[in-house]
């Protein structure tokens, strides 16, 4: 039986919780602020907030495990990113507009996992196991889709001549925007029906644990997934006066917001991965970090175009030289970590390294 038959009770209370605090937020002076009140409000809303999120992963991750891989991945996947895209549209989109923040919290997505997630995962699969197996044929596939995208999203808005700066003219961000979402769609295809077998790699006693919830279960665990991640959404204005304010205090370049977001949505996420790997099931390890990194670019980025041309809003898509050299590098050791099929702990301590690196330099530019 799966470890989700019984739903623990932090499942339902975050998101619970979550709506009552949002609601309470209605009331005048119960809110963030300079002053012990509005600290202690701003602990309190972090807790909430990351319990929520948690709660959250933890229904997608029952319903995944009903409908089996690669869909229960796919799923986990989609429900971090429209948690990320309320958080960076929320933040970016505001009173202070910070037209940058979405470019950041991508590429912080994409250092994070393929860096610092990978990594870990090789590292402690490594630690434990020696080697791990993966297949070679689906990685490809994530590598092939994460290289152009993130190319087109993140480095070529530096070169084009419509528009000076780092950004796409309106036209262009449409295109790409389309580009973007088609690329998705097809890699999904490719991942859930044409070819569904390059990202699997599972045991009898796995494929067993996809049916252990009930339909009672799954009705209940839709219903929490759907109110979590609306409470998430209903919040993230009041995240970002807190991630603002923290970032002022310790005097952090505007980066580090987007990697405090990219941080947020995706811990849960990594925790299921690194327990993924520590079971010998690096595959699904791969599929939770590589997935993440193709949805937030392939979905993250048109949805905050649209938000931005709607409400008149710059964005910002192309990085500094510095990050650019950080992204080629991180494609380069991917492909070589990922061409055998097999890992050791070398590869996660390169990987580790790299993204160490990217936090150095976020938190010392």
């Amino acid at each position: 039986m799966s470890a989700h038959t019984h739903m623990p009770r932090s499942a339902w209370v975050y998101p619970a919780l979550a709506v009552l605090l949002f609601a309470s937020t209605m009331i005048p002076g119960i809110g963030f602020s300079h002053t012990a009140a509005g600290f202690a409000f701003a602990a309190v809303l972090l807790v909430i907030l990351f319990g929520t999120v948690f709660a959250a992963v933890h229904h997608a991750e029952v319903i995944a495990h009903r409908i089996g891989e690669p869909y229960g991945t796919l799923l986990l996947t989609l429900a971090v990113t429209i948690i990320e895209v309320a958080l960076i549209a929320t933040i970016m989109l505001g009173d202070k507009s910070v037209p940058t923040l979405a470019r950041d919290t991508v590429f912080a997505v994409v250092m994070i996992v393929c860096n610092g997630l990978v990594g870990v995962c090789i590292l402690a699969g490594g630690l434990r196991y020696r080697e791990q197996d993966f297949q070679v044929t689906g990685v490809n596939v994530y590598l092939c889709v994460l290289i152009v995208i993130a190319t087109i999203t993140l480095i070529l808005p530096n070169y084009t001549l419509s528009t000076p700066g780092p950004v796409y003219s309106a036209t262009q961000l449409g295109f790409v925007s389309v580009v973007t979402v088609v690329l998705y769609g097809v890699f999904l295809y490719t991942q859930t029906i044409r070819h569904r077998d390059y990202f699997i790699v599972e045991s009898e006693e796995q494929a067993a644990d996809h049916a252990s919830a009930s339909g009672s279960e799954m009705i209940v665990s839709i219903a929490l997934l759907l109110v979590s991640l609306v409470a998430v959404v209903l919040l993230a204005k009041k995240f970002s006066l807190v991630v603002d304010a923290g970032a002022a205090a310790i005097g952090a370049p505007p980066a580090f917001a987007g990697v405090v977001v990219a941080l947020l949505v995706l811990l849960p996420e990594s925790i299921a991965a690194l327990a993924a790997a520590r079971k010998n099931d690096l595959q699904k390890s791969i599929n939770l970090a590589l997935g993440s990194s193709i949805a937030t670019i392939g979905l993250t980025v048109p949805a905050v175009a649209i938000a931005a041309y709607v409400l008149d809003k710059p964005l910002v898509l192309g990085l500094d030289a510095r990050d650019m050299v950080l992204l080629a590098m991180t494609m380069l050791v991917s492909m070589m970590t990922f061409g055998t099929g097999r890992t050791n702990i070398l590869f996660g301590l390169v990987h580790m390294l790299v993204f160490a690196m990217f936090i150095f330099l976020v938190l010392v530019p």
